[in-house]
């Protein structure tokens, strides 16, 4: 890390609105609108409008999804583009049979009523889950239109089925398919991906050796990537990919937690991605949550300031760029139990505050 630059802005949290059943997400359509859709782990899409959750959800299919702990309804993307939408795409945890598993599906939608029909489910992916926990959930448009889907490593502790360095698997990976060049309700392995045509490797794969990446995020000016990856008991982690990577990096779990080995039998880290950031699970941390690159309007001294968080502690912090190296500090003390944060459609980011069932925005603190 690297000293010096401009001064830090204060920051704080606005009231926000509140009355959500286990918030984990939220986000906008694209199309504006103006609307914020706030997903609810329990299988449930809210509307937002004039700051007001609307009495008619976008979707709701409780009854398909298996909740919650880390499981859940866990992630929705909107197609890339202006205007309306009629479709839209959810990740999240459900059952077969006996067997837990992740499904990412495409569902139609009245771009009048912003009502979403159930039957119109098409599952594009499913992928087993071999225990309860680290699903990721998290999927976006990348600046390339293709659909990005993080997944973990498949749970328990340590990666006992070392699933998230075999390229074989879709668990611990960031995933890369094209949706919407494909017919709808189907997708197609983009020919650009790093693995595609190897042998026994999923073409899906764009990059690998994550544990559990909670939030992911482009910068919409940049295009560069910015991860999340939730540690196994002493560190959390940023990993960051820059606009113009051709994919395929290995950001090193279980090899690594961290900068620092995890396996030692032995700890060959060669090849790996180190992290931007880290930091250590003490003083009330437990969990980094994945944020965004601000570029709102509202608080000119954020802009290009990456912001994420932690569950736990409820702290933000500021990470940012200075030619070859990064600084960080931390931001605010929040006191919320961070699930998420979102984008609105003029940049501005909000909070999740999970057990509040409230979204906030940030806003300037100058003058608290």
């Amino acid at each position: 890390m690297v000293s010096g630059g401009p001064d830090w802005p204060t920051i704080a949290l606005g009231e926000g609105i509140s009355g959500f059943d286990d918030p984990v997400y939220v986000t906008h359509a694209g199309d504006g609108s103006g609307r914020l859709l706030v997903v609810e782990q329990i299988g449930r899409i809210q509307v937002v409008e004039g700051g007001q959750i609307r009495g008619t959800p976008l979707l709701d299919i409780r009854g398909r999804v298996v909740c919650c702990g880390e499981q859940g309804l866990l992630g929705l993307a909107f197609p890339p583009g202006d205007g309306p939408k009629d479709h839209f795409y959810v990740n999240y945890t459900g059952r077969e049979g006996t067997q837990l598993v992740t499904r990412i599906s495409r569902f139609s939608m009245d771009p009048n009523t912003y009502i979403a029909d159930p039957g119109s489910e098409a599952i594009l992916l499913t992928f087993d889950q071999p225990y309860p926990n680290h699903n990721g959930g998290h999927l976006a448009f990348g600046p390339d239109g293709y659909l990005y889907i993080a997944s973990g490593d498949g749970g328990s502790a340590g990666d006992p089925l070392d699933r998230a360095q075999d390229l074989g698997s879709l668990l611990g990976k960031l995933l890369r398919i094209d949706v919407e060049g494909a017919a709808p309700g189907t997708y197609a392995v983009p020919p650009t991906n790093p693995f595609v045509g190897q042998a026994g490797v999923r073409g899906e794969i764009w990059a690998y050796g994550l544990r559990n990446p909670w939030r992911f995020s482009f910068d919409r000016e940049t295009g560069d990537l910015y991860i999340g990856d939730v540690g196994q008991n002493r560190w959390e982690e940023i990993d960051f990919q820059p606009a113009n990577s051709p994919g395929g990096e290995n950001y090193g779990w279980p090899i690594l937690e961290g900068r620092h080995c995890y396996r030692t039998d032995p700890c060959d880290a060669t090849g790996t991605v180190l992290p931007i950031w880290e930091y250590r699970l003490i003083d009330g941390n437990r969990a980094v949550i994945g944020g965004y690159v601000y570029r709102g309007s509202q608080i000119p001294a954020l802009q290009g300031i990456y912001l994420f968080g932690d569950w736990a502690s409820g702290r933000i912090w500021g990470l940012r760029r200075l030619g070859f190296q990064w600084q960080h500090t931390l931001l605010l003390e929040s006191g919320k139990v961070i699930s998420s944060f979102g984008e609105d459609e003029s940049g501005q980011v909000w909070v999740v505050d999970y057990v509040g069932g409230r979204i906030h925005p940030i806003v300037s603190g100058e003058g608290d």
